[in-house]
């Protein structure tokens, strides 16, 4: 039996994820948050953190630098400097930060993320959308649809890398022509690679977009954090990679009097998990490539709703548009599957499941699946 077999309880607890449904027999495959306790090693530097009884205003001490530092350069060949970290308290604010720093209109690809399609609003800025496109068997970039939603006025480029609703973990072809693109309209690309550490196919590897040259690193924001990798999303920790110094200047004014400190658990937590973890990232792996399986042949098998292959992510993008649901995430959390819509993502028909859960929840999961699709 593996330890992510094991079912923790985490209804009637502070989750949001679990919290959604409470009072309903709904299971929530829905937030980008898995269902299995953080890696051993992680659990017992919080509890050693917590013993010292004092939680001040913290920073990142010389030995997280060191170890953000080796991890990019063992797992990506990556190198950085200790001064283009910039400690952040989310991803997400991240993306909120680099929307504010840059101006001119913002351009991403969709479906997406929600905050990608939400930070540029909140900034008021204005968001151009190119649509990816589905074919051979898998999602790919469109040229043309980035070149005609591309304008004079745009500057920042949002991407999101491996991509999160699809599952794409970008090639080196593919992120050469993104960042041909990005060269050629003067771009700043500000790279969501939350999901880095979750490529499930073994002949792949995430390749940082700023790693690939001098040229794309000048106008790259990197955003990366331990949250997805090893289930510590809320301990609040992410940071950015820029290695221009006029440009990391802009995101830190941008940041200046909104931006609060990291929690200091998060930072305990995030040196942990890239320096002492590296089996149990390897089993995590194993496990969520045994459900990603499992996952592609049920929801294949039913007759109206389809998924194309999961490279990365435990994240599965299902089309249900021919069971001709006016609301899809509705009639599914009706037999009793939280899942997320859709439309939040800018593709209406469509639903996200997380398959990061213990095989039982999984198996549970699929069943109600079927019977939603049997029904509609």
């Amino acid at each position: 039996m593996s330890k992510f077999d094991e079912v923790i309880d985490r209804r009637d607890s502070d989750s949001i994820k679990w919290g959604k449904y409470a009072g309903r027999e709904v299971l929530p495959l829905w937030v980008a948050d898995m269902d299995f306790a953080a890696p051993p090693a992680v659990v017992a530097a919080l509890q050693q953190r917590i013993e010292h009884g004092v939680f001040g205003y913290g920073h990142s001490s010389p030995t997280l630098t060191q170890a953000v530092i080796d991890h990019l350069q063992g797992e990506y060949a990556w190198q950085i400097e200790a001064e283009w970290l910039v400690w952040l308290p989310g991803l997400v604010t991240g993306l909120n930060v680099a929307c504010h720093a840059i101006d001119g209109e913002v351009l991403t690809a969709t479906p997406i993320y929600p905050p990608f399609l939400s930070a540029p609003r909140l900034s008021g800025r204005t968001l151009n959308r190119a649509e990816l496109r589905f074919a051979d068997g898998r999602w790919q970039w469109d040229k043309n649809a980035l070149e005609n939603a591309s304008t004079a006025e745009t500057r920042l480029f949002l991407l999101c890398h491996p991509h999160n609703p699809v599952g794409r973990c970008w090639s080196r072809e593919e992120l050469l022509e993104l960042a041909a693109f990005a060269e050629a309209k003067d771009l700043i690309v500000c790279s969501d690679e939350i999901h880095c550490g979750l490529v499930l196919d073994e002949d792949k590897r995430h390749i940082p977009f700023a790693s690939l040259s001098p040229e794309a690193a000048r106008r790259t924001i990197t955003l990366m954090a331990p949250s997805k990798t090893f289930n510590v999303p809320g301990l609040g920790c992410a940071f950015a990679v820029i290695s221009d110094p006029t440009l990391r200047r802009r995101f830190l004014r941008a940041m200046d009097g909104i931006v609060p400190h990291v929690n200091v658990l998060g930072l305990t937590a995030c040196e942990v998990a890239y320096r002492d973890c590296s089996d149990w990232h390897d089993e995590l792996l194993a496990y969520l490539r045994g459900n990603r399986e499992q996952l592609i042949t049920a929801v294949n098998a039913q007759k109206r709703a389809k998924m194309g292959p999961v490279e990365a992510t435990y994240l599965a993008w299902i089309d249900v548009r021919e069971l001709n649901l006016e609301k899809p995430a509705a009639h599914f959390e009706a037999h009793g599957l939280g899942l997320s819509d859709g439309a939040d993502f800018g593709a209406p028909g469509w639903l996200r499941l997380n398959f990061g859960c213990p095989r039982e929840t999984l198996n549970e999961a699929l069943r109600r699946f079927a019977v939603a699709c049997a029904t509609a």
